[in-house]
């Protein structure tokens, strides 16, 4: 099967939804751009908030499988995935079947910085009472997930997104050959 999709991995606030929609912008054609995290809302019919106070994690990532799943299947999708999709192989496993998977980095400074822009209570990940700390000890369990999953690594910290958005073409089209 030939790769037509690219699939954005990552910690929250790394980038992934900007850069996600100006690649699809970029590429042009017939390419659409995706969330999983908003496959998973539609599926629960409720946020991703209610769905952690309401249902707990374990639910959460079982609408993440089911997102991952369907995101696999579709054509010539530029998908930005929930930050957590890289905690059970069988996403990865899903999405590496169509998508070349790209994980965007970012330092916790600048991760921190972006997050609290929207508020902590938006992402039930770090909506802590130290968010900052959450963010270091979260992305460091993850760090070797992510590693493990990418098979492009872009730093997002400092770059414009016309840089950052060309280097994932590039490197991209370079799979395909």
């Amino acid at each position: 099967m030939v790769k037509d999709s690219i699939a954005l991995i990552g910690f929250m606030a790394t980038g992934k939804s900007t850069i996600g929609k100006i690649l699809v912008e970029k590429i042009g054609k017939d390419y659409s751009f995706i969330e999983t995290d908003q496959l998973i809302v539609k599926d629960a019919g409720k946020s991703i908030p209610s769905i952690f106070s309401e249902d707990g994690e374990i639910r959460f990532r079982e609408y993440e499988i089911a997102a991952c799943k369907k995101a696999s299947e579709m054509t010539h999708v530029v998908v930005s995935c929930g930050g957590g999709v890289i905690l059970n192989k069988i996403n990865i496993d899903y999405l590496k079947r169509s998508c070349h998977i790209v994980l965007l980095t970012a330092s916790t400074r600048e991760i921190y910085d972006r997050a609290m822009k929207d508020g902590k209570e938006s992402r039930p990940v770090i909506n802590k009472k130290d968010p900052k700390t959450e963010i270091e000890n979260v992305l460091n369990f993850r760090r070797p997930f992510y590693q493990a999953a990418a098979e492009i690594i872009i730093e997002t910290t400092g770059r414009t997104i016309e840089d950052i958005t060309s280097e994932i073409l590039e490197k991209t089209l370079l799979l395909n050959d």
